[in-house]
């Protein structure tokens, strides 16, 4: 038996041939077999399946990482399989016919999900070869993440498991108003929107939900990444570098791909419980998956999550009542079930159909600033109802689905994929525990129930991608060459409120969307690219690529990039990269209005084009347009010791947020010319109480940064191991450049500017180690946040009421946090385990905002930074049983 294996699992391989005993750690031996038998049914292996311009590659074995060793394990192909193999190791056919290939993988008696972590990993994320290349190997810095590690973090949703594990990547403090009701995530500190989102290497639609309140993710319609259950995801590639060139609109931070199980056999459930220090936010999530085959020649694979969340409650004490009644700082409410189906038929042995399903419901709600009970002294209707006063809540009812179908194939020596995606994203906006005033003064009804907005957002891509290698007479190398062509049509939604919602000046919290500001918009998108990669000489390789887009509203984009790699010895890489990249104003961007209503101001977020803008000097929107230079070092200095650091810098040109602030009067005056009816005491409010702006390109700013990682494990004898790791960002932006409107004046304020420059934290360090020994697993990382500084508004009057300035403002250091996370898991079965853990275990803070500067007083964490989470400790119980 092998060195290091146990006797504790022993699972049988069957071929044609006969049954060969693999012997090993039951994880282990599971990996083992799922490297060997992993890719489409009767099909392809795991990489090339993946690869984004669909190459048809069939029975390629690639070498995954070994979780046992940390090393990569490539499966023997020496000798058809008798009776008997050799100690350790795996006999297989040394030419695997698809029918063998089918009935090795149905064979497996305790499937796991296909491994995929770590630098000898094959990824599919920022390369066009067919086969896929390992990422130590890319020319780009990617990480893997596998479904293993997403479980280990005991985060009961993928964004926020991803942040646990990846520094360059964070999710924001906190979220006010229907804001907070969509998920978003961030790299490298800059907005959501310049962040490619992909499934299966085709691009996932975005949210409808428009992220419009003030911070760092201000204007974001990104992808939500957990409306696709944690359950059916295999690992996820996330790619640090600009990729326009490769994928389009929207990589210039870089690009998370995000791949789905497609295993025909076998079923896992996993249940994660959990409660914060505060005894607050109690979380539960149900996932499950499974596979099955499709006759001979497929598979299907089913997975479902189900996930509820508590409210949290994190507000300090009004500063009107003097008591914690305000509950407008905290975690939503919300309940989210969510399923995925993919499949694959081999029509013949070089063509095979696949198809991907996801459909997602979330119904969220979050509280929205107290309203006093003195507020309804003239309403009797109302203070019948609202005693004590009230708080509105804001909800979503969400429902979010994508279906993709394609074909591929290998023809004459190309590969080739035709496929088409559908994605579409409705939420329906609306207010509980709320009230309209003016309807009870005019008609004596008192609603309570309104539908304020309802968005729409729609994407259908149509892709067609070929690729194949040449060898040419004189140049010794093989040549990748691979192109494609795709046309993409989106549309987006904005419908009105209900007639009780539009009453007078709306609905309290929100006003309902009025016909003005409501209508159907959309645009077409045409593109071609190009990407031919190849070695100059045997250790330099070369990748250059080029796109072509045009847009029906914006013009025309042209982007490309060329990245190199140079191999010194086999523990020592160089790689450098240079590109330009951009991101289309979203539909959203262009065209949505809101009115948010407190209850001593008001804040509008208008149209570029719409006439309240365009009389204060707003201009059409452009693309941001980005130029990024990286480069970086891959080395092994010693023996097991895995290290890269890479540093960066992207030049943002163009970069698209609210500005043109106006107020008082002219606020007034431009939120009246787009049908918003204001509250009746509007008059008696300080000039910056009330506020609008819309969408422009404000700025121009310079990202500079530096991402190391590092691995090492350490062998401990018959004990166990250690496997360590260690990873940081650095980051820093810096304001190079800022737009004016039409008559010449900056759109952006000081604090405007501290949302694009300082929001995000200066670094995020993760480090630790996990300890396996026989049935036992430990884990301890501690996640270090560096500095964010945000520029605070004051407040005075009784009670923090009023605003006092739109020009001067605090500045306000959130000061570096650490956080340490503990997990212990045991194996009670071969086929289950449980885990106890912690995240945040000491119940880590931001810093408190000073009591002048918290509007109502209740806000004593500053939610418009993407630092430290305000809930604090989360400790949970976890169980993974597999069949």
């Amino acid at each position: 038996m092998r060195k290091g294996f146990s006797s504790e699992t022993i699972i049988r391989v069957r071929s044609a041939q006969g049954r060969v005993p693999v012997c090993g750690r039951g994880f282990s031996s599971a990996l083992l077999a799922a490297t060997l038998l992993s890719g489409f049914a009767g099909g392809e292996a795991f990489a090339a399946e993946e690869q984004p311009s669909g190459k048809a590659v069939k029975h390629t074995a690639q070498a995954v990482p070994h979780k046992t060793t940390g090393q990569a394990v490539r499966p023997a192909a020496v000798h058809p399989v008798s009776g008997t193999a050799a100690p350790g190791t795996t006999a297989a056919p040394a030419t695997l016919t698809p029918q063998q290939v089918r009935t090795l993988r149905g064979s497996v008696a305790a499937p796991g999900p296909v491994a995929a972590e770590g630098e000898e990993s094959v990824i599919v994320t920022g390369t066009r070869e067919t086969g896929g290349r390992k990422a130590r190997e890319s020319l780009s810095p990617i990480d893997v993440v596998s479904a293993k590690q997403l479980n280990q973090t005991g985060q009961p949703n993928l964004r926020e498991a991803l942040a646990q594990l990846l520094p360059s990547l964070t999710m924001p403090t906190g979220g006010f108003d229907s804001g907070a009701l969509t998920d978003s995530i961030s790299l490298r500190g800059l907005n959501p929107n310049e962040t490619l989102v992909l499934v299966d290497g085709k691009r996932r639609h975005t949210t409808a939900n428009i992220y419009a309140d003030p911070g760092p993710q201000q204007g974001s319609t990104a992808v939500d990444i957990d409306m696709i259950p944690m359950a059916a995801i295999d690992h996820v590639e996330v790619l640090r570098d600009g990729a326009s060139a490769q994928y389009g609109s929207d990589a210039v931070a870089g690009v998370v791909n995000i791949i789905l199980k497609k295993q025909d056999h076998g079923f896992h459930a996993e249940s994660i419980s959990g409660i914060t220090a505060a005894k607050d936010g109690f979380q539960q999530g149900v996932y499950l998956d499974g596979g099955a085959q499709l006759g001979s020649r497929g598979f299907v694979h089913v997975s479902g999550d189900f996930y509820h969340t508590d409210h949290t409650f994190r507000s300090a004490p009004d500063a009107r009542t003097g008591q914690k009644n305000n509950y407008v700082l905290g975690q939503p409410e919300q309940t989210r079930e969510s399923v995925a189906i993919k499949a694959g038929y081999d029509l013949t042995d070089s063509i095979q159909l696949y198809g991907t399903g996801t459909y997602a419901h979330r119904h969220a709600e979050s509280y929205q600033n107290y309203r006093l009970a003195s507020s309804l002294a003239s309403y009797p209707g109302y203070a019948a109802i609202y005693p004590n006063g009230y708080s509105p809540l804001e909800t979503i009812e969400e429902n979010d689905f994508e279906l993709t179908a394609g074909v591929k194939g290998k023809l004459a020596g190309w590969n080739w994929d035709l496929s088409t995606v559908y994605g579409r994203d409705f939420d329906n906006i609306g207010l509980t525990n709320s009230a309209n005033l003016a309807i009870e003064k005019d008609t004596g009804r008192t609603p309570t129930n309104f539908d304020v907005q309802g968005f729409n957002n729609s994407q259908w891509s149509n892709n067609f991608d070929l690729s194949r290698k040449f060898k040419f007479s004189g140049w010794p190398h093989e040549i990748n060459v691979a192109g494609g062509a795709s046309y993409r049509y989106e549309s987006y939604s904005i419908g009105t409120g209900d007639a009780d919602s539009l009453y007078g000046s709306g609905s309290d919290a929100m006003a309902g969307t009025n016909p003005g500001n409501a209508g159907n918009f959309s645009r077409d998108v045409v593109a071609g690219y190009i990407d031919v990669s190849t070695h100059l000489t045997r250790h330099w390789q070369l990748d250059l690529a080029g796109r072509y887009e045009h847009y029906t509203d914006v013009g025309d984009t042209e982007t490309g990039k060329v990245s190199t790699r140079y191999e010194v010895s086999p523990r020592l890489a160089f790689r450098a990269t240079i590109s330009n990249g951009f991101h289309a104003p979203t539909l959203a961007q262009e065209h949505y209005s809101a009115l948010a209503i407190s209850p001593t101001a008001a804040r509008g977020l208008i149209a570029v084009n719409s006439p309240g803008a365009l009389a204060n000097g707003s201009s059409p929107l452009k693309p941001e347009r980005s130029t990024n230079v990286s480069g970086g070092i891959v080395m092994e200095p010693f023996r097991k010791l895995h290290v890269t650091v890479d540093v960066y810098q992207i030049n943002l040109r163009d970069q698209i947020m609210p500005g043109g602030q106006v107020y008082g009067a002219q606020a007034a005056s431009a939120l009246t010319m787009n049908g918003f009816s204001l509250p009746s005491d509007v008059n008696t409010w300080s000039a910056s109480s009330l506020s609008t702006h819309w969408f422009a390109n404000v700025a121009s700013t310079r990202t500079q940064g530096l991402d190391l990682t590092a691995t090492y494990p350490t062998q401990l004898g018959n004990i166990g191991r250690i496997d360590w790791d260690v990873a940081i960002n650095l980051n820093r932006t810096r304001l190079s450049h800022q737009g004016t409107d039409a008559q010449g004046n900056p759109l952006m304020n000081a604090q405007s500017i501290a949302y694009l420059t300082t929001a995000y934290p200066r670094s995020k360090m993760i480090f630790g180690g996990r300890f396996t020994s026989g049935k036992w697993t430990v884990g301890v990382h501690e996640i270090r946040y560096g500095q964010t500084t945000s520029q605070l508004t004051y407040y005075g009057g009784v009670g923090n009421t009023s605003s006092l300035s739109s020009t001067n403002f605090l500045q306000f250091h959130n000061t570096p946090k650490f956080i340490t996370n503990l997990e212990v898991t045991y194996r009670v079965h071969p086929r289950l385990a449980l885990t106890l853990g912690g995240n945040n275990l000491f119940d880590a803070r931001p810093s408190r905002v000073p009591d002048n500067n918290r509007y109502l007083g209740a806000p004593q964490y500053y939610m418009s930074t993407s630092q430290l989470g305000m809930n604090g400790g989360f400790y949970y119980l976890r169980g993974d049983i597999n069949f």
